[in-house]
């Protein structure tokens, strides 16, 4: 899909590619480095996907120069959307979509517009505005004891350890998650870290006596 982009992007006189990523981690290192105005971001991607990979580039660049960020996808889910809005992202689009609508979204959003391709995304989107929901990657939600907040988890690892404590694998958590089970391990790493646990037990015994499971 990516050399269909290329020739597509390179064929429009007002678009100058700059970059490509295979991965997530390759998409984050060139975003740090080549500074471009739009990233076409796919969700799933190997090593890290899409919507985290949006966070972290969202979190590193300063506010004036951050990139505007597009997401592609499949299906017209939901959920993928919110989270990838929640992340950071400015829209996204069906990867069916035509050529020509393709670039009028890169355009849009390199003019700060936000654009959601499905009214039901759009309609849940609506709602994040008026609901003090935290954002992804960001510290966890307030109605936790002062405990967990110290442990200083963010929103998408608090949600992994109540999984755990579920009995949930790697893959079912990265499924119920729509992530790659390699950002399941990435948040699990972190979670070890701030638990000061070696193993899953141990996470789910501490989860039990903080009150998350």
């Amino acid at each position: 899909m990516r050399e269909g982009l290329r020739i597509i992007l390179e064929d429009t006189p007002d678009v100058e590619v700059i970059g490509e990523a295979e991965n997530g981690l390759i998409a984050v290192q060139l975003a740090e480095s080549h500074q471009p105005d739009v990233i076409l971001m796919d969700i799933r991607m190997p090593l890290l996907d899409g919507i985290e990979a949006t966070e972290r580039i969202c979190r590193q660049a300063p506010q004036v120069q951050r990139p505007r960020i597009l997401l592609l996808t499949t299906f017209d889910t939901p959920e993928l959307v919110v989270e990838g809005m929640r992340a950071g992202a400015a829209g996204y689009l069906l990867k069916d979509c035509s050529a020509e609508e393709l670039c009028t979204a890169m355009r849009a959003v390199a003019r700060g517009q936000v654009l959601l391709q499905a009214s039901s995304a759009a309609q849940l989107l609506a709602g994040l505005h008026t609901q003090e929901t935290p954002a992804y990657g960001s510290s966890i939600d307030a109605s936790v004891s002062p405990e967990v907040e110290q442990l200083g988890l963010t929103a998408r690892e608090l949600e992994v350890v109540r999984l755990i404590a579920r009995g949930h694998s790697n893959t079912q958590i990265a499924a119920e998650l729509f992530v790659s089970d390699a950002t399941v391990k990435t948040h699990i790493n972190h979670i070890f870290s701030k638990f000061g646990a070696r193993d899953r037990s141990q996470v789910i015994v501490k989860a039990r006596q903080l009150g998350l499971a």
